[in-house]
C-alpha cells in the first residue's frame, strides 16, 4: 500500500499589525516572507527527490492572502515535479483561530470591550495563548476549536488521497502555525503539553504520515521550540 504524507506548512512572514492577536489579517507577505516561500520550495524539492515521492497536484491553502501567496510561490518552485499542473484550492477550514466580532482589533481594544461589558468576567492573563479559552464574543473560537476544524479537514483530504494514490504521495497544506499545532494534538501527534512548548518555522514543512485507522506519525521536519520570550502569533 502506498504511503501518503501531509506536509504542514506555516505561511511565510507577512505584514502583521502590531499588538493585534487576530490571525485573520488580510495582508500580504513581506519581502522576507517571499524569500522564505522560495526557500520552502527548495526544501520540499529535496524531500520529494530523496524520498521518491509523487506530489499531489491538489494543494490546499487557507483563504488568507499570506497562505495563498506562500502556496503560489511553492507550487511555482516545484512546478516540474507535479504529475499534472498544480491547482491551489483555498479552504475556510484551514484558517487560524478566529476571534469573531473582535477580529483585527488590538489587544487593548479587546480587553476594554470585555471590561466594559457587564455580562463578562475579567479576562484571564493568558487569554491569548490558553488553548481552551474562547472569547465570550459572537463567532469566537478557542485554539483547540480551530485545531479540531483543521484536523477534520486533514483527515478528510488524506482519506481521499489514500483512495487514489498509486505511489508514495506527498500532499501540501499551507495554513497557520497555531492551528496546525493544535490539529497535531487532535491527530495524536503532539501531547497537550507540547502545544505551548512548540511553534512552527515560517514556510518550513512538518511531515506527517497518514496511517490506516486514522493514525498519524511525525516523520520529518522540525517543530520550532518556543522560548518564554516568543510572542504568541499564528
Amino acid at each position: 500500500m502506498p504511503k501518503v504524507i501531509a506536509a504542514l506548512i506555516r505561511h511565510a512572514d507577512y505584514q502583521q499589525l502590531p499588538d493585534t492577536p487576530s490571525a485573520h489579517q488580510p495582508f500580504p507577505l513581506t519581502s522576507e516572507g517571499i524569500a522564505q516561500a522560495h526557500q520552502a520550495g527548495a526544501v520540499l524539492r529535496e524531500a520529494v527527490v530523496i524520498n521518491r515521492w509523487t506530489l499531489s497536484s491538489s494543494v490546499d491553502s487557507s483563504q488568507l492572502l499570506r497562505a495563498w501567496q506562500t502556496s503560489q510561490i511553492i507550487t511555482e518552485e516545484l512546478f516540474d515535479l507535479f504529475p499534472t499542473p498544480p491547482q491551489v484550492h483555498s479552504f475556510d477550514e484551514l484558517a487560524e483561530r478566529g476571534l469573531g466580532s473582535a477580529n483585527n482589533l488590538t489587544i487593548s481594544q479587546i480587553e476594554a470591550i470585555i471590561r466594559d461589558d457587564p455580562r463578562f468576567p475579567e479576562l484571564p492573563a493568558d487569554w491569548k495563548s490558553n488553548s481552551r479559552f474562547r472569547l465570550p464574543l459572537q463567532g469566537a473560537e478557542s485554539l483547540l476549536d480551530a485545531g479540531e476544524r483543521v484536523a477534520a479537514h486533514l483527515k478528510c483530504r488524506m482519506r481521499e488521497l489514500v483512495e487514489n494514490a498509486a505511489a508514495d504521495t506527498l500532499k501540501l497544506f499551507i495554513g497557520h502555525g497555531a492551528a496546525f499545532r493544535h490539529a497535531a494534538f487532535h491527530l495524536g501527534v503532539l501531547e497537550y503539553e507540547q502545544i505551548a512548548q512548540l511553534s512552527m518555522y515560517h514556510a518550513q514543512p512538518v511531515f506527517l504520515e497518514y496511517l490506516s485507522g486514522d493514525e498519524w506519525r511525525h516523520i520529518g521536519g522540525e517543530w520550532k521550540v518556543r522560548t518564554k520570550t516568543n510572542a504568541y502569533t499564528d
